[in-house]
């Protein structure tokens, strides 16, 4: 195990994921009774130091996302589910898996959100905006007696796999290196950047720890940067013997 792992140093993330897979086999097959107990030989196993791959896209890139996504439904080149399961993994900051798994009879319409029965973080909630709304009820209009809410191109058949269309929408849109999965980063990153709070955006994205949704909390320093601003140029125009109605707070770009 330690020579394999060692092989595949030059694609590290690989090389750890390949451990893992290995590992589960190996105390399966304990827990199995093919193997004695504590036989595991991946245990110990010191893994690769992996850098975080969060993207996060900018105003001017959704925009050439959105008119990507217009593009394509106008002409028709992509299947109608394919580019719903995309809107709503950028309006909802929903896995990949869980979208694609979505059955009608999650969607709860009245209450404005999914109730999925299971997923990563077992059972959860994701809300529904406006925008996402739109996106399912566009598919509710085609809506055939199949349970899936995003069909694939056998009818009555869940569609599988979106990799090879994001590919073509980020090419068109020139999102080249941006994955599927950096849409629910984006999403997160819009809300911490907006001041909502680390506590709210771990809600939104259905995480059980509040760990995980610390990456975020670089982003969540926006509003307080701006509030500094505001309050600075306050002091400063007092110092300056000016009145408040002359201060102009400087707003921060997130």
């Amino acid at each position: 195990m330690a020579r394999l792992h060692h092989a595949m140093s030059a694609t590290p993330v690989a090389a750890n994921r390949t451990a893992a897979l290995l590992s589960k086999m190996f105390s399966l097959a304990e827990a199995w009774k093919y193997r004695p107990k504590g036989s595991n030989p991946v245990r110990g196993l010191e893994r690769y130091r992996e850098r975080g791959r969060e993207r996060f896209l900018s105003s001017e890139e959704l925009g050439r996302l959105g008119d990507a996504l217009a593009a394509a439904e106008a002409e028709g080149i992509e299947l109608k589910g394919a580019l719903a399961a995309i809107r709503l993994l950028i309006l909802t900051g929903a896995r990949r898996s869980e979208i694609l798994s979505l059955q009608w009879p999650h969607v709860d319409l009245e209450r404005r959100c999914l109730r999925l029965p299971d997923s990563k973080s077992g059972a959860k909630s994701v809300v529904l905006n406006a925008p996402a709304l739109e996106a399912l009820a566009g598919l509710a209009r085609d809506r055939s007696d199949s349970p899936w809410v995003i069909q694939g191109a056998k009818p009555g058949r869940p569609l599988v796999n979106i990799t090879k269309p994001w590919f073509r929408l980020r090419t068109r849109a020139g999102l080249d290196g941006v994955r599927l999965h950096d849409l629910r980063h984006n999403y997160a990153s819009i809300g911490a950047a907006a001041g909502m709070g680390l506590y709210i955006v771990g809600k939104l994205l259905g995480h059980t720890r509040a760990t995980t949704t610390e990456r975020y909390s670089h982003l969540a320093m926006d509003p307080l940067r701006e509030a500094s601003e505001r309050i600075g140029a306050r002091i400063a125009a007092a110092l300056a013997g000016k009145p408040d109605a002359d201060v102009v707070p400087i707003r921060v770009g997130a």
